[in-house]
């Protein structure tokens, strides 16, 4: 048995991922989360007696969950049930309908019939896009802690292939030739918090992740995957703290030793993991003197994703709409580069709505549904006056959302009803400067140029989660979680094999 002890700030998918994995190894444990329930951004929402997911609200990927299980001594398969989603979702661009499958001879249809002459770009795009991810997911399980990384066999075998000095919507343009099309495979590009237009090529990968590999719907919403990893982390003898807000990284000699929580008690540890938003973490959590490469002024020029702005809707009657719908500005280019170069609100708005309990009936009362609304904005960079303009912003939402059949009227059946904008999620949630994706994915912060999975200017600190490498999304959030663990269990090279 190990008597090394970790403290784990924050009770994230990345944090409990980590948390895990290290119990398994014999490591002492404790996690301390701000809020009270586990999940930060991947948590349940409850207004009333209807529960939503705050943030993310698919799986893919699901591989590398269970991989963060298995290195847990556990298989998920015997804590939640995963639903695939067919169609994976609706895109609509005006009147044209676009209903993508996993079924690749059912979307070559489709494409043929709403943007005739395109389906053979299809077949291009899934053959070369497969080659891509190959490569790149060799690349995701290195640390890239080194510049020597980028010689490795899996980065020389990489190169090739990644269209890194390209943009996903430059790539997409050799396959297809319909501006909507390329616009449904590079609205990806989002989760990444960044537009289709500068978004490294290598990301293309995002849509063909989905179209070959599909999306799951977690039995009670991605929230509940949380839940059941912090089940696994007291299973494993693990202790997550709840309403245990942390003050600071406490540092003696350039070496982290533990945790100083809000309340002045100090814990103490021999490794301490970092869950929380990486640029609150760098800018609230450690003493300025202790850093070098990461001090406050530094980081404040670095790159960060686009925000949102969130409606969670309980209506009080079933809804005739898709599980996944995306409804197009008309001018989506102009609207993607108002969110997330132009610091400026768009006339016409791209809007995101989920819509679960016509697939999963616990997260509303009987008859009734769950609506979560999503628009992409600027992030707190932008001049906008949040105060302002949410109430503005969230008529406008309504009033496009009632012009869709299924939802008029929408406003009269609104039982319960949450907002959250851009100022809430740093506010509220700890997101820097309201960036919901963390840091951009430009070239100049991605694999070594991104932050280290051991943090370069604390010894003994590890980090997790979206502002690490590989990068945002729950997939490579949990990958940062099987790189941190081996590189922590690393420095404790003496060990009873098991």
């Amino acid at each position: 048995m190990l008597n090394q002890s970790v403290s784990v700030i924050g009770a994230g998918p990345g944090g409990l991922a980590i948390a895990m994995q290290l119990l398994h190894k014999g490591y002492q444990v404790d996690v301390y989360e701000k809020a009270a329930r586990v999940g930060g951004r991947t948590s349940r929402l409850t207004v009333g007696e209807y529960h939503f997911d705050l943030g993310p609200t698919f799986y893919m990927m699901p591989s590398v969950l269970e991989e963060v299980f298995h290195e847990s001594g556990r298989e998920i398969s015997d804590y939640i049930k995963m639903t695939e989603i067919d169609p994976l979702y609706t895109l609509k661009f005006g009147q044209v309908a676009f209903k993508p499958s996993r079924n690749h001879e059912r979307t070559y249809e489709e494409i043929e019939r709403l943007f005739p002459g395109n389906g053979e770009g299809y077949w291009r795009f899934l053959k070369r896009e497969s080659k891509k991810f190959e490569v790149v997911s060799d690349l995701l399980r290195k640390p890239f802690g080194s510049l020597t990384d980028y010689t490795s066999k899996e980065a020389l075998r990489a190169l090739p292939h990644l269209d890194a000095f390209e943009t996903v919507y430059s790539c997409l343009s050799k396959y297809f030739d319909d501006e909507r099309l390329k616009w449904a495979f590079s609205f990806q590009s989002k989760y990444l918090g960044m537009s289709a237009w500068d978004c490294p090529g290598t990301f293309t990968m995002l849509s063909y992740l989905e179209h070959s590999g599909g999306l799951f719907h977690p039995a009670g919403g991605v929230s509940q995957v949380s839940e059941v990893m912090a089940d696994v982390v007291r299973e494993l003898g693990g202790k997550i703290h709840l309403n245990t807000p942390v003050k600071q990284v406490l540092v003696e000699n350039k070496k982290a030793v533990g945790v100083e929580l809000s309340t002045g008690e100090k814990k103490y540890s021999d490794d301490v993991v970092i869950n929380a938003d990486f640029g609150y973490a760098v800018t609230q959590l450690f003493n300025q003197k202790h850093l070098k490469r990461y001090k406050k002024e530094k980081v404040d020029k670095k790159g960060v994703s686009l925000s949102t702005f969130m409606l969670y809707l309980g209506v009080d009657k079933p809804l005739d709409l898709p599980h996944h719908l995306i409804l197009f500005a008309d001018d989506y280019e102009q609207n993607v580069k108002n969110v997330t170069s132009g610091g400026a609100l768009s006339d016409d708005d791209s809007i995101y709505v989920h819509n679960p309990s016509k697939l999963d009936p616990t997260l509303a009362p009987e008859g009734k549904s769950s609506l979560y609304v999503l628009v992409p904005v600027p992030n707190l960079e932008a001049d906008i006056d949040w105060e302002k303009e949410a109430p503005v912003l969230r008529e406008k939402v309504l009033h496009r959302l009632e012009q869709e059949p299924a939802l008029k009227g929408l406003r009269n059946h609104i039982e319960v009803e949450k907002m959250i904008t851009p100022q809430d999620w740093q506010d509220d949630y700890n997101v820097y400067k309201g960036a919901t994706f963390n840091l951009a994915h430009n070239l100049s912060q991605m694999m070594y140029f991104r932050p280290h999975n051991k943090f370069d200017d604390v010894d003994h600190v590890f980090l997790v989660g979206g502002g690490t490498h590989p990068g945002s999304g729950l997939p490579t959030i949990y990958q940062s979680a099987l790189i941190s663990a081996r590189l922590l269990d690393e420095q404790y090279v003496i060990r009873d094999k098991r």
